[in-house]
């Protein structure tokens, strides 16, 4: 997210990916758990995808598929459909790297909720499961950037399991927004729908470290001002808020986030879009950046929060 930290990944044992499958496929959860056990699922799935078996999880990397093949048991397992093209958008690009340009194998995994009231208009929620990978014999094991997000999303998803959006909702893990936002640039290119039918964009990235201002932070609202009034009521929940910002002409430099993440794809292609995420932290980019300096509540309380976001949009949009 925002800034490209390089790494080179070293390979991983064939047994860890064998791991990896197996963990996906542990049996189902049901789709309506109680609060206490989504949320013990929310910390479960961000310290998996930030353990060091993941090796960072950098694209085309042993450790990318590894997280990639968690994603799609998580998928599976909370029953969410795979749309007509398959679970899995692969795309080959160019992307950016220390030494200079390099094409990348990334895949990124989808999965279709069908809507009850808005059936062929779609949310596009999306969340990169791809991060920086090992570099200088660390691993960049990136909690917040992006295994938090995703986490995020699967609890999302499964809360629409639980109790079915108005709209139509594609839930699609991205690889390569590290290496340049490359699948999701991929995926407005080669949409499972057409790019109009798509009423918005929902971006999640870095979800978990609010406690840097309290503040989980909406962008895209100046962009698409309709949108707010829809979100402002939301109330805080603990000891985190949305905050609206960031996204003006008056933000400068790394206070810009329009272009900061993969919803940048989906707004140059015209798409509307939101992007939740928390503010720089000590951590962000840095071997550092740890299942451990996670606290619970704290991301509990934002990933709640973008569940009443989406649950705010879904109901407000195309009335």
């Amino acid at each position: 997210m925002r800034h490209l930290r390089l790494a080179a990944l070293s390979p991983l044992a064939a047994v860890l990916l064998l791991g990896a499958c197996q963990t996906a496929a542990t049996p189902e959860a049901p789709l309506a758990p109680q609060p206490s056990a989504m949320h013990a699922q929310l910390l479960e799935d961000v310290r998996i995808l930030a353990a060091d078996e993941m090796q960072g999880r950098d694209t085309g990397a042993p450790g990318g598929a590894l997280a990639r093949a968690y994603i799609v048991g998580r998928l599976e397992a909370l029953g969410v459909a795979a749309p007509a093209m398959g679970r899995e958008q692969p795309w080959e690009m160019q992307g950016r790297t220390r030494e200079g340009p390099k094409t990348f194998n990334g895949v990124n995994v989808l999965g279709v909720i069908p809507g009850t009231r808005v059936t062929d208009r779609y949310i596009v929620v999306t969340a990169h499961y791809d991060h920086v990978g090992v570099s200088d014999g660390q691993v960049y094991n990136g909690a917040d950037d992006n295994a938090s997000g995703v986490a995020t999303m699967l609890a999302l998803a499964a809360d629409l399991k639980r109790q079915a959006p108005e709209h139509s909702v594609l839930i699609v893990a991205l690889d390569g927004e590290e290496r340049g936002l490359l699948g999701a640039k991929h995926f407005v290119e080669a949409p499972p729908v057409p790019l109009a039918s798509i009423a918005l964009n929902l971006n999640f990235d870095m979800t978990a470290r609010a406690e840097t201002d309290g503040k989980l932070w909406v962008t895209g609202t100046h962009q698409h001002p309709t949108f707010r009034p829809l979100l402002e009521t939301i109330p805080a929940n603990g000891a985190v808020a949305l905050a609206f910002g960031k996204d003006s002409p008056q933000d400068a430099g790394d206070n810009n986030w329009v272009n900061s993440s993969d919803h940048a794809a989906f707004h140059r292609a015209q798409v509307p879009f939101l992007y939740f995420g928390v503010d720089f932290h000590p951590d962000y980019h840095r071997p550092s950046d740890d299942f451990a300096t996670i606290t619970p509540s704290v991301f509990i309380s934002a990933t709640e929060l973008s569940i009443a976001g989406f649950r705010a949009l879904d109901r407000g949009l195309n009335r």
